[in-house]
């Protein structure tokens, strides 16, 4: 294999390809050039870009190309170049005894497109799980504690020893011991005989017969009569 032809013809194809992106960075002893990629969004603000260097060995390409990522210090942040790295190694491995640049260049770029897509999810689900936390959080602030049965009892049971409700309930209950007139007079049944001995003892009440013997001699005139709501003129009240 002519090993100088296959490597300059690929560099002119490359260039042709890529024109104004390819940088040539020297011919000799061997070509080397860096050609960029970056993910679809790039270009709008948002997305990864990073320096593709490829340098020819004498027997490229029976033998790997030697390859270099060049980035910034926004794409480290985001980003292990390693992965992106082992990645293009596979690839090579695979074309391995033919030109491989462009699609070296290719599987480069399509690495980015996913993983830029992979970022960009990640940052979608912890922006709707911050959400959702910040929401739950005010819905607590509105709903609560939860209460169960055993958490109101116990709260029901300190709050009536808060306010005192069992010491007023004790003394409830001494007072419902204390019973009426009436209650005594039904449970206690010699109060009853002592109101029936009142009555039979002939000496207890004396009636002075002498007040009522005179009511014959009474007066009554017609104007009492007439005071009577059921008096007729001209009617004797002996007809009754």
């Amino acid at each position: 294999m002519d090993y100088n032809y296959e490597q300059t013809s690929e560099v002119e194809a490359l260039d042709s390809i890529y024109y104004g992106d390819m940088q040539i960075l020297q011919t000799e002893p061997m070509h080397k050039f860096s050609i960029p990629i970056k993910s679809e969004e790039y270009d709008d603000g948002e997305g990864l870009a990073c320096q593709l260097v490829f340098t020819y060995t004498l027997k490229y390409p029976e033998d790997l190309p030697l390859v270099e990522i060049i980035t910034d210090e926004i794409f480290d942040e985001i980003v292990d170049k390693t992965e992106l790295y082992n990645h293009l190694m596979e690839q090579a491995q695979e074309n391995l005894g033919m030109v491989m640049v462009f699609t070296l260049v290719s599987a480069g770029q399509e690495w980015l497109n996913v993983k830029w897509d992979s970022i960009k999810k990640e940052r979608e689900e912890e922006v709707l799980a911050k959400k959702k936390a910040d929401e739950e959080a005010e819905l607590k602030r509105f709903e609560g504690t939860r209460v169960t049965v055993e958490s109101f009892l116990a709260w029901r049971k300190q709050f009536e020893i808060d306010m005192g409700i069992p010491a007023k309930r004790e003394k409830e209950g001494k007072d419902k011991n204390k019973l009426t007139g009436k209650e005594l007079f039904l449970r206690d049944t010699t109060l009853n005989e002592s109101d029936l001995k009142f009555l039979d003892d002939g000496d207890a009440v004396k009636v002075d017969e002498s007040l009522f013997q005179d009511l014959d001699d009474l007066e009554i005139s017609e104007e009492d009569d007439e005071d009577d709501e059921d008096y007729v003129p001209g009617q004797s009240s002996d007809s009754d």
